[in-house]
This record gives C-alpha cells, sequence and structure tokens, in this order.
C-alpha cells in the first residue's frame, strides 16, 4: 500500500463539489440499492410534464435521464454546487434555482406533478406538499437512520440518536408519519442495508471530506492520530467495512 502521507494528500487535493463519486473507484465500494433509482426516476421523469429536483447537488442524477419533462426545475443550496450544476442541467434545458435546504421552496402552489430527490438533508414535507398538483407524485431515495455509523463513530465515539439534527433518527417510519401529516399517501416504501468497503485511507479522509456531516469539522490535522490508526489497521486487517442505509419512498398527493 503507498505511504500514509502520500494517500492523504491525494485526498485532501480532489474537488468535492457535486455528488460524482468516481474518484473512488478503486478505493472504496459501496453496494447499490437492488430498486435502481435513477433507471426508476428517468421512467417516470419521461411521463412528467413539469419536474422539480429538490438538493440537486451537482445535478448528476437528473442529467443521467434520457428524456427530462418541458418544465423541470432543480434547486441546490451550496453555491459550488450551484455553479457545477446550472453548466450540467441548462444545456439540457432544465433550470437550476438557488435554495437554500431550510428555507421553503420558491415555488406556487401546485406547480409540479412530479417532485423528485436524491438523499435530500431533511424532506420538507409540507412544502412537497404544497408544490405537488393533485394526483402528483413524489418519488425519493433517502438516507436512513444511523448511515454509515460505523466511520462516524470511529471519530467521534459512540453517537445517540439526535432528532434535532435527525442524526440516527431518519427511520422510514418516522418519514411515513411525515409524509400523511402533510396529506401525502404513501404509495411504496422499502428498505435496504448496503456493505461500504473503504480500501485506503485516502478513501476515508476524501468521503469525509464530501460527505461534511459525517464528522462535523473533519480536518486531517484535527483528526491524524485517528487517522494514521486506521492507515495501519486497513494495512494489515484489509478494507474498513461500514454500512449505508437508504429508503424509496413514493408518496402522492391525493386528487380531491
Amino acid at each position: 500500500m503507498r505511504p500514509f502521507q502520500e494517500l492523504v494528500a491525494e485526498a485532501e487535493a480532489a474537488p468535492t463539489e457535486g455528488w460524482d463519486f468516481s474518484w473512488f473507484e478503486g478505493r472504496a465500494t459501496e453496494e447499490r440499492p437492488s430498486w435502481g433509482y435513477a433507471r426508476a426516476m428517468a421512467e417516470r421523469l419521461a411521463r412528467a410534464d413539469a419536474a422539480l429536483d429538490i438538493q440537486t447537488g451537482g445535478g448528476e442524477v437528473l442529467a443521467s435521464a434520457r428524456k427530462l419533462p418541458t418544465l423541470t426545475v432543480a434547486t441546490e443550496g451550496w453555491p459550488p454546487n450551484v455553479a457545477k450544476a446550472t453548466a450540467l442541467l441548462h444545456p439540457l434545458g432544465a433550470v437550476v434555482v438557488a435554495a437554500p435546504e431550510d428555507a421553503p421552496l420558491p415555488f406556487g402552489d401546485q406547480a409540479f406533478d412530479l417532485v423528485v430527490s436524491r438523499h435530500p438533508v431533511t424532506p420538507h414535507w409540507t412544502e412537497i406538499a404544497r408544490v405537488l398538483q393533485p394526483g402528483g407524485t413524489y418519488f425519493a431515495q433517502h438516507v436512513g437512520p444511523r448511515s454509515a455509523f460505523e466511520i462516524v463513530e470511529y471519530f467521534l465515539g459512540p453517537q445517540a440518536d439526535d432528532p434535532e439534527t435527525g442524526r440516527g433518527t431518519r427511520h422510514p417510519d418516522r418519514e411515513r408519519a411525515g409524509a400523511e401529516a402533510a396529506g401525502l399517501r404513501i404509495v411504496d416504501l422499502k428498505a435496504e442495508r448496503l456493505r461500504m468497503e473503504f480500501h485506503d485511507i485516502g478513501a476515508v479522509v476524501h468521503f469525509l471530506r464530501k460527505v461534511v456531516w459525517m464528522v462535523p469539522g473533519f480536518t486531517v490535522d484535527r483528526y491524524r492520530p485517528q487517522l494514521v490508526r486506521l492507515h495501519e489497521r486497513i494495512e494489515t486487517e484489509g478494507p474498513f467495512v461500514a454500512h449505508s442505509t437508504r429508503h424509496l419512498i413514493e408518496a402522492r398527493r391525493p386528487e380531491a
């Protein structure tokens, strides 16, 4: 295995904007959910008239769809991602709107017949219901409870569930209740736990720089002793294993 400092320096130099995870190829793996979110999303987009993608990241997942509705809008709150999504989606005819993740959606009532999202930080159910037309659909893949907590707790120690931040509490049943309280009807809800493997310490560093809410305030200097120990552990024992959790949710606004 390459030296610790070389792997870490390479990871620190890698760009983190957007949701392109190709940098991890050959260095980390994650099982994919059986339902194939991008494919299923694309099928629904092809049948929609007006669609909204909430928290689009760099726009990569939305751009993978073969056909977009005549009216397609994406929101994103992080400025580097806004720029990346704009460059990627504008040529496809989609509009990108800079909007904070915790603010009301900047659209009128009943503006869309389809709302999609992949890994929103927090689903704001009343806003989702408000912008959906009667009979409209919310289709999304969410991060589930205690996702990748093996790596979180390696650096931070045991973590209690925190309803204030959502950490550890993103259970499908809780989201079902939130959607139904907003007046939506659940059409489908399924969950899976998926194996992750980190094959070198650079992959760990890049992951924590990219997914910043996992270990808030992460820097290599701050966590160097833990990183060195983990590097030695991977060298002697093989990949560091964690598990992500994902759930697929499809909800519909009733016609009446």
